[in-house]
């Protein structure tokens, strides 16, 4: 991200982000923090494509996000970029096996191909077991293990994690952790947004983001 500001509304426009530049390299774990409204989320979600800028350029891989068509920074969002969130956001009717499935929807890949990737993203989590239940049956730490299995199914060089442990307890919210900062072996970038200061410290830099703006970047490499 290269000196990022994102305004919203209109007539009277409000600043979410403000001149932000950040560079996150292959196999980082970085924490997000601050204050509620001070930017958190925005800035997740223009580093992952879920938003655009209002000015400055966001690069991924070389990929200019702020200059792409939409179709193009959705290719990009589904082959390079895993989403965690707080919430889960699993489909209730479907199987752990199915859901995590529908993280290579849009990768061109047939089902049987989809199903084993799944099984192995499973494995991953150590839910393989549960793959044929409904997801309904599961507790809040492990639907999130799902959601992760889903986020790692494509092999993406980006996850962002927006409060990933927030719903759960100390234990579930630990195992979560460890498994986020594991795919950082495979030289997967792990973002977290999060306002606990425990998990924060599991993570190799912490970006404190205040009123819109990055105030502190502790670990960043010069």
């Amino acid at each position: 991200m290269d000196r990022v500001s994102k305004v919203y509304g209109s007539p009277v426009p409000f600043t979410a982000l403000r001149d932000a530049s950040l560079t996150i390299d292959a196999g980082d774990t970085v924490a997000v923090v601050g204050p509620s409204g001070s930017g958190k989320t925005t800035l997740l979600g223009i580093l992952g494509g879920l938003e655009r800028p209002s000015s400055g350029a966001v690069q991924i891989l070389g990929n200019d996000l702020a200059a792409l068509p939409d179709a193009q920074v959705a290719g990009i969002r589904a082959h390079r970029i895993g989403f965690v969130f707080q919430r889960f956001h699993l489909i209730e009717h479907l199987t752990v096996l199915e859901n995590v499935a529908t993280g290579l929807l849009y990768h061109g890949v047939g089902g049987r191909a989809r199903r084993s990737s799944a099984q192995a993203a499973l494995e991953r989590v150590g839910l393989h077991r549960r793959a044929s239940e409904r997801v309904s049956h599961l507790s809040g730490g492990e639907r999130q293990r799902v959601a992760i299995a889903r986020a790692i199914i494509g092999h993406p060089n980006l996850i962002l994690a927006d409060e990933p442990t927030g719903n759960l307890d100390s234990v579930n919210g630990g195992m979560v952790m460890s498994l986020l900062t594991g795919l950082a072996d495979a030289d997967t970038a792990v973002v977290v947004v999060t306002h606990d200061p425990t998990v924060a410290t599991r993570l190799g830099r912490t970006i404190t983001v205040r009123d819109g703006g990055i105030v502190d970047n502790t670990g960043e490499s010069a």
